[in-house]
């Protein structure tokens, strides 16, 4: 028993040091889980399933591994297999249902918040797409104490009266707007866009400058301007947003606005990818 303890004691002084150490603590992970999970992001992206050879062809994998690591998936339910196509299995969903789908990305983005929020003295907030025409708020960050509108975690808004509805319209082709909005728009206020027609040619300009704005159209003397954040392949994951009323965002300072937006949005693909 002695022996055991000593050696034991030996393992754990093994780890103990290593996770000290920055040029070792990298050689404590698993390399295998690591491309598991991989995998499993991709598998994400493709709801009716795809084969082997495209998976492997899609994440820089090959097809030896990626097809021995989805065996192993396959046995523990995170993965099935239909006419050799894989998709997500049952234990991913059973796993997403005990989940909080957000509370380890708002840990990740709220101090990119803070800090954004603070440089622009106005409010920041972050939505997560979850779908072509759904979205959550999921964090906020203000630094302005003369803030007099609110812009709250949970809330949604109309897709063509909001710079972040605006944006997520814009990612779809004006045929799939048509077909999901009527041709005529609730009015909120006197500027609302409440034209089918006159939304797409303003979609049309979000699409070739990069963002959105919303301004007086949801609330009067509210302003809004939108950046997309985009997973490393492109995918729109989320949209981080500034609110503040028209006379402090609605000015020269705007175009430098839009860039720390930028930066933001660059931020946060890094800290949840």
């Amino acid at each position: 028993m002695a022996s055991e303890d000593m050696a034991s004691e030996a393992e754990q002084a093994d780890v103990d040091g290593g996770a000290s150490a920055p040029d070792e603590a990298a050689d404590l992970t698993n390399k295998s889980v690591i491309k598991a999970t991989i995998l499993l992001s991709e598998l994400g992206r493709h709801r009716q399933g795809i084969t082997v050879t495209e998976l492997a062809q899609a994440v820089g994998m090959t097809r030896p591994t990626a097809f021995r690591l989805l065996l192993s998936l396959e046995q523990t339910g995170f993965v099935d297999r239909v006419d050799n196509r894989y998709r997500l299995g049952w234990e991913m969903s059973r796993l997403g249902r005990l989940a909080d789908p957000y509370a380890g990305a708002v840990a990740r983005i709220q101090p990119i918040l803070d800090d954004y929020a603070g440089k622009l003295k106005e409010t920041v907030s972050f939505a997560m797409v979850r779908g072509e025409l759904a979205y959550d708020v999921i964090a906020e960050a203000s630094a302005s104490r003369y803030l007099n509108v609110s812009f709250y975690v949970g809330e949604t808004y109309p897709l063509h009266a909001s710079a972040t509805g605006k944006l997520m319209l814009s990612e779809l082709s004006d045929e799939a707007v048509s077909a999901a909005l009527p041709r005529k728009l609730a009015s909120y206020t006197s500027h609302t866009i409440t034209n089918r027609e006159a939304l797409l040619k303003d979609l049309r300009r979000i699409r070739e400058q990069g963002y959105s704005i919303m301004d007086n159209e949801l609330e009067e003397g509210l302003f809004v301007a939108a950046y997309p954040v985009r997973e490393v392949d492109g995918t729109l994951m989320g949209i981080v947003s500034v609110n503040g009323p028209v006379q402090r965002l609605k000015s020269e300072q705007l175009p430098g606005t839009i860039d720390q937006l930028r930066k933001a949005a660059e931020e946060i693909t890094k800290a949840l990818s």
